[in-house]
């Protein structure tokens, strides 16, 4: 068994702490390859905010452990090496397993070095999902990792997580959820959405920030997370559309209120498909513009850039977590 400090990460408990008291949220951002955990790892340096790096289940398979382990270490003595080059403190980093859907992945996980885990028993019967989420809890708890549950369905398609329409979280239930399992920080749904295709064109696209503030009453202190809060920049939809891709009618969260709900409980937004469309806008760009071009290094690196400044301005500008190391 590998722990995760031995790999240099972080457990979340005093991220959340900081961030609940502080008004700002951390930064969830999930990665599939290495060229998206540099821009996350270097964006965040740079901005002096914590983060939290994401790995799905999907991206898991896809990477596999090992490769996970060596990309996991690989970007803490990355971050040590450009803190110290270029006169910056360290910032705290966790890794996190993002909609865990058994006790078997969340185990494997904590096995091989990850200080955080989400295990989504959304889709389950009530009391079924108390039952699974306990039993992640009572796991990770020995090992002081921390664990993340869900109450309520998110609309959306994103990789293995798919449902045709929201189910709000329901505030009088929070409460007991978090009575019963145990955990450390609980994700909601109060209109985000998975995927690029959040809403249809001409419908309103908000978070209900009535039932956020309900939930906060409920549970007063306690970290809160959002799933599903990319903001779909239109100018890579735009930019992917023109170099041949279909993005037709891809709409996201406005940023003005997922600042809003920064400055409450919500201590973590989740930042998935921005990040893909930024680096697949980019490398279409690169590729109708150089069609000769066969080099990855020519497409991936000013992806790279691109995605670094994204995740710069969201840090600043959205989640309000620069400068909180």
């Amino acid at each position: 068994m590998m722990n995760y400090q031995e790999l240099g990460f972080s457990n979340t408990h005093e991220m959340y702490q900081k961030a609940v008291t502080g008004g700002y949220a951390i930064p969830g951002y999930n990665f599939n390859n290495m060229e998206q955990l540099q821009a996350i790892v270097i964006a965040c340096l740079e901005t002096q905010s914590p983060v939290i790096l994401q790995i799905s289940k999907g991206a898991r398979k896809y990477a596999d452990q090992t490769l996970l382990q060596y990309l996991g270490k690989g970007a803490v003595e990355m971050m040590k090496r450009m803190a110290k080059e270029m006169n910056l403190k360290e910032i705290p980093i966790a890794l996190h397993l993002d909609h865990g859907d058994s006790y078997e992945l969340c185990v494997s996980c904590i096995e091989c070095g990850f200080s955080s885990v989400m295990i989504d028993g959304s889709h389950l019967p009530y009391e079924e999902n108390v039952a699974l989420t306990k039993k992640v809890v009572e796991y990770a708890h020995q090992y002081n990792v921390s664990v993340e549950g869900e109450l309520g369905v998110l609309a959306g398609v994103e990789e293995e997580i798919s449902a045709e329409k929201s189910n709000y979280t329901k505030p009088e239930e929070v409460q007991d959820f978090v009575g019963k399992t145990g955990v450390d920080s609980l994700a909601i749904s109060v209109g985000t959405s998975h995927g690029a295709f959040k809403f249809k064109p001409g419908q309103k696209s908000e978070i209900r920030l009535d039932i956020l503030h309900k939930i906060e009453e409920m549970l007063p202190g306690f970290p809160i997370v959002l799933h599903g809060s990319s903001s779909i920049p239109q100018e890579y939809v735009a930019m992917i559309n023109q170099y041949g891709g279909e993005m037709k009618a891809a709409i996201g969260i406005p940023e003005a209120q997922l600042r809003e709900a920064a400055k409450s409980a919500v201590c973590k937004i989740n930042i998935d498909s921005d990040g893909r469309l930024v680096m697949t806008g980019v490398v279409r760009k690169v590729l109708a513009e150089q069609p000769s071009e066969f080099d990855p290094r020519k497409y991936l690196s000013p992806a790279r850039e691109a995605l670094k400044e994204m995740y710069k301005r969201k840090n600043i500008e959205v989640l309000g977590c620069n400068n909180r190391v």
